[in-house]
């Protein structure tokens, strides 16, 4: 029997929402083992001067207790 955590975690990148998610993950991997998904719970974007220069996502980890 397996046993599963969920987690929250917010991450930003100046490129894209794809590499926001990309970072979360890799930055949380690096503390948080045995992660089996993640899902995309909000996503948002800062303006500045009428362009977007950050893409923030929230995420839900999900990950199997040893």
């Amino acid at each position: 029997m397996s046993i599963a955590k969920i987690i929250e975690i917010s991450a930003e990148s100046t490129d894209s929402f794809e590499d926001a998610i990309r970072q979360g993950i890799e930055a949380a991997a690096k503390t948080v083992r045995n992660i089996q998904g993640a899902w995309v719970k909000e996503q948002s974007v800062v303006v500045h001067a009428g362009n977007i220069s950050k893409y923030r996502v929230d995420l839900k980890l999900t990950f199997v207790l040893d």
